[in-house]
Parts: structure tokens; sequence; C-alpha cells
């Protein structure tokens, strides 16, 4: 579940968070989005009434942010002031940003490319580092060793990198274009050749041949019209566990504050539960993360390793890493209760008006038992209402389709019986969203 769809804080998760802090100051919305992901921005800010104010770039494959970048400067007007920014980062001072961003337009307005510089607050080695001289950035510096930033700490004109940046559209593909023109006329060529049908989609064998590198390199780090605006608005980009940390309530011995966590003779613990009661005993500066899919146990300092046990599981092909136990999709969600050799078994939710894909399956059959609302069921030729409390069977290579033509959310138990239930024995014959598998 990518992070900045997880409702860590409150009902609002940080992509929320993000479209809503910006709704007040920004007259459009485009977000640019792996195609994987389009469906559950979609989702939520319907949630939260902002879904008709978005327009949405789908990139089939990430190349960074220079190329996201760059393909949605060019849907707009060369003169529009563009505000970029990443959809997972926590900003807790709303008016202080406000002040920030006007200040950033004005400069944007004059034809710099403007960054937005956050002050150390503490010696931090994985941020990259802005050197500036008042409003005007010197230099780019990469993440530092301990040293070096207790240096630029102590040095007073050094900031944070924000990976949030403000410009003329046509600004910014003017200098990608003198300092990066490969990229320039790759996404020149991806976006003219883009399918426009209410979304930009941006198509797989012209996403694949644009350069994979971040705006910082293609552009920041190069040009001499890049301005710093300091912005102390109680920003974080929770880029880890140990970051998370400092975000979160704590009792007097510096454990998270949860009525779901126990501790005996434990301190400086970050706990972080949805439902499970965690408890601990007599164990100092760890971090623990319990999910129903996995659980993560670990000293602080050390949740940026992260990335290995990915790799691992990754290596035992594990689908872990790619699928949460709760999967969205365009139709809904499914949530997997029970998954064992022979048998799978889920509960799937379908939004009101939408339905699967025509589908048929080879090494598995499926029950379908509807709890709640009534669904539309095709199984061959036969097409038929199944209400709360009746279910259907669909023989192994049946043709079949699960529709909601009512106006509440139909949610059913399906249990799969074969040799084989991966997410990946689907062949689908008629598909609204256009997957291809």
């Amino acid at each position: 579940m990518p992070k900045q769809f997880v409702k860590l804080f409150s009902d609002r998760s940080l992509f929320q968070q993000t479209a809503e802090r910006n709704s007040a100051i920004c007259s459009s919305r485009l977000i640019v989005s792996n195609s994987e992901q389009y469906f559950l921005a979609l989702d939520q800010l319907d949630e939260i009434g902002l879904s008709s104010a978005s327009t949405y770039l789908l990139e089939p494959v990430g190349r960074n942010t220079a190329p996201a970048i760059a393909l949605a400067c060019l849907t707009i007007d060369e003169n529009e002031i563009v505000l970029v920014t990443p959809s997972d980062h926590l900003i807790k001072e709303q008016d202080e940003y406000e002040k920030v961003l006007l200040r950033a337009r004005e400069l944007a307005a004059e034809g710099s490319l403007v960054t937005f510089g956050i002050k150390p607050t503490s010696v931090q080695t994985g941020f990259g580092y802005i050197e500036a001289e008042g409003e005007t950035a010197m230099r780019f510096h990469e993440k530092p060793d301990w040293d070096r930033a207790q240096e630029y700490l102590e040095a007073g004109n050094y900031f944070w990198n924000s990976g949030m940046f403000c410009f003329r559209a046509g600004t910014l593909l003017e200098e990608l274009k003198r300092f990066s023109p490969d990229i320039y006329e790759a996404c020149t060529r991806a976006y003219t050749n883009a399918n426009s049908d209410g979304l930009i989609r941006i198509r797989h064998d012209d996403m694949a041949t644009i350069p994979d590198l971040s705006i910082d390199y293609a552009v920041m780090e190069r040009s001499d019209n890049v301005k710093v605006v300091a912005a102390d608005i109680g920003w974080s980009d929770l880029g880890s566990f140990d970051a998370l940390d400092e975000e979160y309530p704590k009792d007097a011995n510096g454990n998270t504050v949860d009525d779901n966590i126990i501790t005996i003779n434990a301190t400086n613990n970050f706990v972080y539960t949805s439902k499970r009661m965690v408890t601990l005993a007599d164990i100092n500066d760890m971090i623990v993360v319990d999910t129903p899919d996995a659980l993560l146990v670990t000293r602080k300092g050390s949740s940026q390793k992260i990335k290995e046990i990915v790799k691992e599981l990754k290596g035992r092909e594990s689908e872990l890493h790619n699928i949460h136990l709760t999967a969205h999709r365009p139709w809904g969600t499914y949530t997997v209760l029970e998954d064992t050799p022979g048998y799978k078994i889920k509960r799937i939710e379908v939004k009101p008006g939408k339905r699967l894909s025509l589908q048929k399956h080879f090494h598995r059959n499926e029950h379908w038992i509807v709890v709640s609302g009534t669904a539309t069921v095709t199984v061959g030729e036969e097409t038929r209402l199944v209400r709360p409390n009746e279910s259907t069977y669909i023989r192994m290579g049946e043709v079949h389709r699960l529709e909601n033509e009512g106006k509440i959310p139909v949610i059913l138990i399906e249990a799969q019986v074969g040799e084989y239930t991966g997410e990946d024995d689907i062949v689908r014959i008629d598909d609204d969203f256009r997957r291809e598998e």
C-alpha cells in the first residue's frame, strides 16, 4: 500500500491532506500517477469531494521526477505557474505554507525556478541539501555523511531539499531542453503519442524510452536560475518509521500512546498497530509495526533496511511487496481472509454502478455468497440477480462476470477452490477499465 494512501494520523491519508492543503490556493490540479494507482487516487479524492477538479496523467512505468514533471508541464499553457508537490509528505503549518507559496509564486512569475528549503533542525544524512545565499540557490549537495551533515547544520545557510518546486511551465521546459535535451525530446514524443480519453495515458513503449532521472539532476543542479524559499512549515517526508515515530504522541517513558499498546518496563519504543493488542516488556529503543499481513520488529535507526527486506521478498517470489491484504481495484476492493494451498477466501466489495471484467479461470472454481446488496451475476449465457444470503457457483473455465446495478455497495464472500489461486489466473475477455491482465 503506497505510503501516501495510508491514513496514518486521522481519517485523511497524506494524499488527501495534500489535495486539501492546496485546493484553496491552486485553481486546478493535475495528478501524475502510476496507472495502477489511478483508481485508488480517484476513490480517495471522491471521498473528500475533490475528484471533479482533477486531471490525471497516467504513467505505465515510473521514470523518476524529471519525466513526470516535464509531461505534466507539456499538458498546460507555458505561462501557467505550476506548484509541484509530492503527495506523501506531512505539512503541519498551513498558514505558513500559504505564505511561502505566495513568495514562490512571485519569484516564479519573474522567471525563476523556485525550490522550497527546509531549515535543518538536526543532523540528518537521509536528505539532500541546498546551499543558499539569501534566496539564491548556489549549489545542491547529495546526501552527506554524519560529519558533513553536522557542518551543514552549523553553517546556517544550508536547507533540506523538500522536493517541492514552483515555476512557469515554459521556464521549466526551456531549462530541461537546455540541460537534458534527451529527456525533453523523449517526453515531447511520448506526450504527442499519448492516448487522451478524458485521461492522459502515456504509451508503455514511449515511457520506457525516457531516461530515468530526477528533476534535481536533470535541471535544478545545473541551472543558474534557481531560487530558494525558506519554508518553516512543519515538514516531514516520513521517509522511515523512525521519522514517523517523531510525529506520534508518546507517554512519559517515550513509548507510543495507543489503547492497543501495553508497556511494562519499556522505554522509547515506537509501535504502529491497527487492531491487535501489542505488548512490550523489558525492551527499549525498538520499532514494532503490526499489520494484518506482516510484522516488522527492528531497532530504532535501522528501519531503512526495509529496502533489503523487500529485495529478499522479491527473491522469494512473494506477492507481499505488491499486494496488500486489501487490494484496491477500479470496481472496488477485495480483502484476503484466508489463503491456504487448495483454497482462498475473500471479502469482495463492488461499488454502485461498477462491474468486474468478463473473465474466466483455468485453475479454480469459485463460490460467491452475497451478504449485502444485490449482485448481477453472469455465468456463461445466463444472467441473474443474487440477493443477500443467496449464492452462485462458477466452474473452472466458465466465462463469468459480477456487476452492481444498485445504489449501495455489493458485499460478498468468495471461496476459491483449486490447485492454483494466484491473482494472475485471470483471462479477461471484456473489461470496462482497459486492463490487459
